[in-house]
């Protein structure tokens, strides 16, 4: 009977007739079929667009110098646009970091340039379009120098005398020969330390006005700082009070710096001290002058002491001089 079946398909005029059986219906299913794969895998067959920030990657292979004796400094714009067409689930993969923008300064004169930018697109994508095309910038010679650490802290209470160290002593700072020679100090980022406390710390590059100088690399690029001291010492701030001005001369003005002087004794001295005595020389005029603290056995000044003096000479038949004025 199956053979008969079979044999029936055979017959041109059978097989027309179940073709055309239900043949509105059977053309809507499929339509209905086609229309819904379509819908369902529009977003896979189709490619779309979408930009990216990619950062701007130097290449330099000038002569035998090898890499890393020259360097591009100022390069504007670091980064550009790039759009890329692909597939949505390919494009949704990647970052600005996976796209290669490499700006060839190959046997380009050390100085300002202005070149293009050769963006290679990622496997699966095409590259539509990068903004901008071009970027310039200053090459320069790779200059490294050596320089002591400043030390950075914040201020101490008054009544303390504290100690610090600093490891490394000294930093090497690498980059552009025109940026690196601006360079006056490497100091670490302040810290604030207790007795006996150490901290690792950022080295900052400084430029001779103390600001900070940027595209430079410091080697290494941490400190620690310790404070070596123990603790607190006896410490006190006194007022300094200078000595009379000789007969024919009178002081008009007078301006000690600093106004108090912190001493270091032991603690039964500090308790009796309220003032010290400066020792100045007078002479007619404007001037800043050195004052000699007189001190007590046993006393240690933290600081120098110095005054601006206005001294005018007396006028005829005065005897004595003026006291000088003190410090507050």
């Amino acid at each position: 009977m199956r053979g008969g079946q079979l044999g029936r398909w055979i017959d041109p005029r059978y097989a027309w007739r179940r073709v055309l059986h239900n043949l509105p219906a059977k053309l809507l299913s499929l339509a209905v079929a086609v229309t819904l794969w379509l819908v369902a895998t529009a977003d896979r067959r189709a490619n779309v667009e979408q930009g990216y920030d990619v950062p701007v990657t130097v290449s330099d292979t000038t002569g035998e110098r090898g890499t890393g004796t020259r360097v591009v400094s100022g390069l504007s714009p670091s980064t550009i646009r790039v759009f890329l067409s692909g597939r949505p689930e390919r494009l949704r993969e990647l970052r600005g970091e996976n796209i290669e923008a490499i700006v060839d300064v190959t046997d380009v004169p050390e100085g300002s340039f202005n070149r293009p930018v050769r963006v290679q697109p990622p496997s699966g994508t095409t590259l539509i379009r990068e903004t901008p095309e071009r970027v310039q910038g200053f090459l320069d010679t790779q200059l490294t120098r050596t320089l002591p650490v400043t030390l950075s802290v914040a201020t101490p209470p008054e009544n303390s005398l504290p100690r610090y160290a600093v490891t490394p002593a000294t930093a090497t700072v690498s980059g552009p020969g025109q940026v690196v020679t601006t360079v006056e100090r490497l100091v670490n980022s302040p810290v604030n330390l207790g007795p006996g406390e150490e901290q690792e710390t950022s080295l900052i590059a400084l430029d001779a006005e103390g600001q900070t100088v940027e595209g430079v690399t410091t080697r290494p690029d941490t400190v620690t700082v310790g404070r070596l001291d123990s603790g607190e010492l006896p410490v006190k701030a006194v007022r300094v009070i200078l000595n009379d001005p000789p007969a024919g001369l009178q002081v008009t003005s007078a301006s000690v710096q600093p106004g108090s002087v912190r001493l270091v004794a032991a603690p039964e001295l500090l308790a009796r001290l309220r003032e010290v005595q400066g020792t100045v020389t007078y002479r007619e005029g404007t001037y800043t002058a050195p004052v000699t603290l007189r001190l007590p056995a046993g006393a240690q000044a933290l600081e120098p002491v110095s005054v601006r003096l206005t001294v005018e000479r007396r006028g005829a038949g005065a005897t004595g001089g003026k006291p000088a004025p003190r410090s507050p």
